[in-house]
């Protein structure tokens, strides 16, 4: 596989460098969402919608760790690729340690915050009873992994940009495998409930830190680290930080979403609309890891190429990502109304109410899927293209235009506000981030062509 820094990008075409980013990204964050998927499938067969509404309300806890790590990921992701298109490759040890440390203390700070806050933000979810037991045990076992959740998170990404993107997706692939075996073996046959969910995933997730740093620390390494190098540059963690924000905000933003609606169900329905609203959460994400593996793909030919000052190429590749976003999400959608019982069969099999629930909540929630996928990419658009604040601004944006639709809907048509409400805000969204994003492009492009000879 040809390295970005011995061929340059301009001599590949624009779909090879694509495909080449895009499916390895796509098959990691499809391996990734494993982790749930699964979880949810043995939850839901062996222990029932209590399981899945209190695993529904655990993951909003826990989430923004993950977010920690791809804030981490991708900020110090995108500056590796930048400073490669610039062809500053001594700098690649620093970023690196750098953003070692961000993450260790990340981790320190997730650790208390989970610890101190866990009871209370589940019940400000509504929960109770076995739903609010259920939900500790499996927040309980990631309180205290909170550094091998942070790190699974990020090193893909870090992987992916010291130019192995299949070895990030190989290493996802066997977290995934070792998570499968175990949720089996620990819920299935031994019983152990969420915290064998729980226990399963962190095993995964501590397997997949230890052979990444390995890997970081091997020779197949693009990373020079016989030059000289300081652990910690204060300047660069800024810049980290400052670049994956929005990635953050982006969990942050779900993270709390999916709690409120948790909350919302919980008040004008039941736990079971909860347990429903966890299914078609499963089934909207396994869309979303493939628009977010599209957009992760995205970023690091995209930073390449504005370091190295090809903007045709990045609005060819930018194009080619929206094209392929939208057709796969609006597939995604014919399917899953075409074989709703087919789908929602995977987590249940025993309870036709639930059943019931979960079909009305995908006519009604998952209609503008692809919009959410174009949110995304326009996000990590701005980031790849050294623009933070854009990206801030578009992840700010997308939890702050939802929240008016979950205050007022429900309160007039009751729980159909709460499923009808993120497909309104996406398509009201997409009305100020399309233009963004179209005139960035336009300006850029009038930019490079006043200099250009």
């Amino acid at each position: 596989m040809a390295a970005l820094s011995a061929v340059p990008e301009h001599t590949q075409s624009i779909q090879k460098t694509f495909w080449r980013y895009t499916l390895p990204a796509i098959a990691a964050m499809l391996v990734n969402g494993l982790y749930q998927i699964v979880d949810g499938i043995f939850i839901g067969h062996y222990v029932g919608f209590e399981g899945l509404a209190a695993i529904n309300m655990a993951w909003p806890v826990i989430y923004f760790m993950v977010g920690f790590g791809i804030m981490v990921g991708m900020g110090s992701g995108s500056l590796l690729s930048i400073q490669r298109g610039k062809g500053n490759m001594e700098t690649a040890p620093t970023i690196l340690t750098s953003s070692m440390i961000v993450m260790l203390l990340l981790a320190v700070v997730s650790c208390i915050i989970i610890l101190l806050t866990s009871t209370t933000l589940l019940q400000a979810q509504g929960a109770v009873g076995m739903t609010l037991k259920m939900g500790q045990d499996y927040i309980a076992v990631f309180a205290w992994g909170t550094i091998a959740t942070i790190l699974a998170s990020a090193l893909p990404f870090l992987i992916r940009n010291d130019e192995s993107p299949n070895l990030a997706t190989a290493l996802m692939a066997l977290g995934a495998v070792i998570n499968i075996v175990l949720d089996y073996l620990l819920i299935g046959v031994w019983g152990i409930g969420l915290s064998g969910a729980a226990l399963a995933t962190m095993t995964a997730q501590i397997t997949v830190c230890i052979l990444g740093l390995v890997y970081f620390s091997s020779r197949h390494s693009q990373i020079n680290w016989s030059k000289k190098f300081t652990f910690f540059n204060l300047a660069y963690s800024q810049k980290i930080l400052l670049l994956g924000s929005s990635s953050l905000f982006m969990y942050l933003y779900t993270s709390f979403v999916f709690a409120l609606h948790n909350r919302l169900f919980m008040q004008y329905g039941s736990p079971l609309i909860v347990g429903a609203f966890a299914i078609v959460g499963y089934l909207m994400v396994l869309y979303y890891f493939v628009a977010e593996g599209i957009a992760e793909g995205l970023q690091p030919p995209v930073s390449y190429y504005y370091g190295a000052h090809e903007h045709a190429n990045i609005n060819r590749m930018f194009k080619l990502s929206v094209s392929v976003t939208l057709i796969v999400g609006f597939s995604w959608i014919v399917l899953i109304n075409m074989f709703p019982k087919l789908m929602i069969g995977l987590f249940n099999h025993s309870n036709p109410a639930l059943t019931a629930e979960a079909v009305s909540g995908i006519r009604m929630h998952l209609f503008t899927m692809p919009l959410d996928g174009f949110i995304a990419l326009a996000s990590v658009y701005f980031m790849a293209t050294e623009q933070g604040i854009k990206a801030l601004f578009v992840a700010c944006s997308n939890m702050l235009v939802q929240l008016p639709f979950l205050f007022f809907l429900p309160q007039f048509i009751g729980v159909n506000g709460v499923w009808l409400a993120m497909p309104l805000s996406n398509i009201t969204l997409c009305f100020i981030v399309g233009p963004l994003v179209y005139f960035d492009i336009k300006n850029r492009q009038m930019k490079f062509q006043s200099q250009t000879p």
